[in-house]
């Protein structure tokens, strides 16, 4: 990890392509209810902040270690998130 501005890029690209896709996939599939796939938005929002909130926590004992831990979440937040758009 770089540093902290790189972290929060992450965070944006990786959340923003998957809000994206879900889009994509809306526009696709016009036919079909899009209940489903605003939730998966609004979850992606979520942990856009969740993860923003964390980044910019001031008091953490190690910073690096912290920094790991958020980018490890949105791995694997991310990858639930691109499951559910694959089961739409």
């Amino acid at each position: 990890m770089a540093n902290v501005r790189d972290l929060k890029k992450d965070i944006n690209y990786v959340l923003g392509d998957i809000i994206e896709a879900v889009y994509v996939w809306e526009y696709t599939n016009t036919d079909k209810d899009t209940k489903k796939s605003e939730a998966i938005i609004d979850e992606a929002i979520e942990t856009f902040d969740e993860l923003i909130a964390k980044v910019n926590a001031k008091h953490v004992d190690s910073a690096k270690a912290h920094f790991k831990a958020i980018n490890n979440e949105l791995e694997t937040k991310g990858r639930a998130l691109i499951e559910k758009i694959n089961k739409l």
